[in-house]
């Protein structure tokens, strides 16, 4: 993928992260989420490409703008396939609590699952651990195999967990382990690529997350050289006849199949885009001055492996 559009990128999740930034603290997230996604589709058809949504806001009759299967960008250009967010975390910015942002991710065609949005049982772990961890391992063994591969003790290994009541268990056997626990209420994109950064303090992301979150956690995964294995986890029949149909398309038979980084974004031609709203683990959110404010956004791209992290001021 060309370099300069995978920088345009940034303009269309900056637009979006703004618009959505208007609601924060507000108790409206549809009015938050459909401000982003206003924004995110009119920036798209300004950029010169030819995109198919394969990851949306829904199905075509559920939601108006940027459904799953809906064309994108001015038409000429590069064709790729797009898994979007245009507000991850919609419940923190209504409520105005930490970790939301806005994000992109791109890949050549027919390179990206097309997850249905449903839920997907999920482990992941930076670079020094990716060989470690197994999902379906007792999650005593993948703290203890994580703490020797970054050289800590258990008791210092911090795992990053949702903070839902279907996580009890799993909560319950972390701490038995001797790790710590950081929750977060929404954002395990984020959750899982802070795995990969050092100075985050997380060292393993666990539990059973969207599945759409785990495509687009997987480019940056892939990118840093970390790993993010996971299954799906109906919650339905219906979710069920979605998922086979993905299998389907992606020519799998197992509906255990177990999913990495790799399979769920495949080859080179990857970019993911991200800009804060509220700050979290991957960027910091938007800061508002007097007459001008501040948006912080990264990007990332398979083909040459670098990351950048862009900090823009915008005249109000």
């Amino acid at each position: 993928m060309d370099r300069n559009l995978a920088l345009e990128f940034v303009r269309v999740t900056e637009a979006a992260a703004i618009a959505a930034a208007k609601w924060v603290g507000k108790k409206d997230p549809k009015a938050a989420d459909k401000a982003a996604v206003d924004e995110m589709r009119d920036r798209f058809n300004q950029v010169d490409f030819a995109g198919e949504v394969v990851i949306g806001e829904g199905e075509k009759d559920e939601a108006p703008k940027l459904y799953t299967g809906e064309k994108v960008g001015a038409g000429k250009g590069p064709k790729m396939d797009l898994a979007i967010d245009p507000l991850e975390a919609t419940d923190s910015v209504a409520h105005g609590r930490s970790n939301a942002q806005s994000m992109i991710v791109t890949g050549a065609k027919g390179k990206i699952l097309h997850a249905p949005d449903t839920y997907m049982n999920k482990i992941a772990a930076g670079p020094q651990a990716a060989k470690v961890i197994e999902l379906d391992a007792p999650v005593k063994d993948n703290i203890k195999k994580t703490a020797k591969a970054l050289g800590k003790k258990v008791s210092e290994i911090t795992v990053m967990v949702m903070d839902r009541p279907r996580h009890k268990k799993l909560v319950g056997e972390i701490r038995q382990a001797g790790a710590r626990i950081k929750f977060i209420t929404d954002g395990d994109v984020a959750g899982a690529i802070a795995t990969c950064m050092p100075d985050s303090g997380i060292d393993l992301l666990m539990g059973v997350g969207g599945s759409t979150e785990a495509v687009l956690a997987a480019v940056p995964m892939k990118i840093y050289g970390g790993e993010i294995i996971c299954r799906f986890n109906p919650r339905s029949d219906e979710d069920e006849k979605d998922i086979l149909k993905c299998l389907t398309k992606a020519k799998i038979k197992d509906i255990n199949y177990l999913f990495n980084a790799e399979s769920m974004a495949q080859g080179d031609q990857l970019t993911f885009t991200a800009t804060g709203i509220l700050g979290g683990p991957l960027i910091d959110g938007i800061i508002y001055k007097e007459n001008h404010l501040i948006t912080h956004s990264v990007v990332m791209r398979g083909k040459s492996g670098t990351v950048r992290y862009i900090t823009t001021h915008h005249k109000i």
